[in-house]
C-alpha cells in the first residue's frame, strides 16, 4: 500500500490543465501569425524541418515530469509489511485522534499555550508506553476518517506514526467524531472474546454527524468508547498558519472551545470514561480503566516502518527531463535524408 506523508502537495496536480491551456493558447497563437503568411499546406513547405507532433510530445512529457515531481514533494511510502510472531495476551484498542484546524488552537487559555494536537500526542505517548501486550491501531479524522495504522502489537510503530499525525493530513476538513467511530470499528478484529475500546480524542466540536449515535453503535457492538476532551470551555482562536489567526463571519477571531457536554455525552453512550486532555495523570486514568477490560490471547503482528519511494519518482523525474531535453521540436535528420512519399509515388508510376 502507498501512502504519502505530505498529501497537501497534490493540490499542486491543479497546474497541469493550467500549463496544458497555455500550450493550447501558444499553439493558436502561433497558427494565426502563420496564416499571415499563406495557407497551411504552402507555410509547411517553407518549414520542412518543423515537425507538428514533436511539440505536443514534448507537453506530454512536461505534464508527466510534473506530475511525478509533485508526486516527490508528497513524499510516496511503500505500504508497511507485517510480520507475526507469535502470541501474546491482551486487548485492542483503537485511537482515534482529531486533526480538524481547531487542534492547532491552544490546549489552555493562553493562545499562545501548547496546540491541542500535541498535548494528545503527548498523552498518546504516555498511554502506549503501558500497553504492553495490547494491541493497537491510529484513525484520523477532520471532515472524513483515515486509517493511519492499522491494528499492531508495535508500540514502537504506533508511536512513530503517532509523531506522523499533522492538521494538514486531512484535506477535507470539518470534525466527523461519527464517521471516525464508524472506521474504528473496522480496525478490531473479528473474534467476540477479545475486549475492544476505542480512545476519541477530541475537542468535542462535531459539526457533522451524530457522534452519541455512533458511540451507541459501538458499545452495542462489545466496544467501549473512552474520550478524551482537549482545550478549555473558554476556548482559544484558531492560528492561520501566517502568524494571523482564522475569522468567522463577522471578521472576528474564530475561538474554538471545548465541548465538554457533547465528550461527555459520547463517553456515556460508550460506556466508557471521559478524562480533561489537561489533566496531568490522563494518560494514567486511561491505563486504569484499560486495566479492567479483560485480556485474551491474540497473535502478535508487527509492522516495519514504511519506506520512502522519493529515490523512485526521482530517477523517473530525471529520465523525463532527459527525454524532455533531448527532444527538439525540428524532424529527426536521419528521416529527413529519406522521402518515403516521393518513393511510394514513383513505384506507383512504373506500375
Amino acid at each position: 500500500m502507498l501512502s504519502f506523508a505530505n498529501p497537501e502537495f497534490f493540490y499542486l496536480l491543479v497546474l497541469l490543465p493550467l500549463v496544458a491551456a497555455l500550450y493550447l493558447l501558444e499553439r493558436a497563437s502561433r497558427k494565426r501569425k502563420l496564416a499571415r503568411f499563406g495557407r497551411n499546406d504552402q507555410v509547411a513547405v517553407l518549414m520542412p524541418d518543423v515537425s507538428s507532433r514533436k511539440p505536443l510530445a514534448r507537453l506530454i512529457l512536461i505534464l508527466l515530469l510534473l506530475a511525478t515531481v509533485i508526486v516527490m514533494l508528497a513524499r510516496p511510502r511503500a505500504g508497511a509489511a507485517k510480520k507475526s510472531t507469535g502470541n501474546v495476551k491482551g486487548i485492542e484498542v483503537v485511537i482515534a485522534m482529531d486533526v480538524s484546524n481547531s487542534m492547532n488552537a491552544s490546549s489552555t487559555s493562553d493562545p499562545q499555550g501548547m496546540p491541542r494536537l500535541q498535548r494528545a500526542k503527548m498523552i498518546m505517548e504516555k498511554l502506549i508506553d503501558h500497553l504492553h501486550n495490547d494491541k493497537v491501531a491510529l484513525v484520523v479524522f477532520a471532515g472524513k476518517a483515515y486509517m493511519q495504522m492499522p491494528m499492531t502489537i508495535d508500540g514502537q510503530s504506533a508511536k512513530m506514526f503517532l509523531g506522523g499525525i499533522k492538521t494538514s493530513m486531512v484535506p477535507m476538513q470539518g470534525t466527523a467524531i461519527g464517521s471516525a467511530i464508524d472506521l474504528s470499528m473496522t480496525a478490531f478484529s473479528k473474534d467476540k472474546k477479545t475486549s475492544k475500546t476505542i480512545i476519541l480524542i477530541t475537542d468535542g466540536e462535531n459539526f457533522e454527524d451524530d457522534a452519541t449515535d455512533a458511540a451507541s453503535k459501538a458499545q452495542n457492538n462489545g466496544i467501549q468508547v473512552n474520550v478524551i476532551g482537549i482545550g478549555t470551555s473558554e476556548g482559544a482562536p484558531i492560528p492561520a498558519g501566517d502568524g494571523s489567526y482564522m475569522t468567522d463571519d463577522t471578521g472576528q477571531a474564530a475561538i474554538s472551545r471545548l465541548d465538554e457536554d457533547k465528550a461527555q455525552s459520547i463517553a456515556k453512550a460508550g460506556k466508557g470514561i471521559y478524562v480533561k486532555g489537561d489533566a496531568t495523570d490522563a494518560a494514567e486514568v486511561l491505563d486504569d480503566a484499560l486495566k479492567k477490560l479483560s485480556s485474551t490471547n491474540m497473535s502478535q503482528v508487527t509492522f516495519t516502518k514504511s519506506d520512502e519511494q522519493f529515490p523512485v519518482f526521482a530517477w523517473i523525474a530525471l529520465i523525463l527531463l532527459v527525454a524532455n531535453v533531448l527532444l527538439m521540436n525540428r524532424q529527426n535528420p536521419w528521416l529527413a535524408k529519406h522521402d518515403f512519399f516521393k518513393l511510394k509515388e514513383k513505384k506507383n508510376n512504373e506500375l
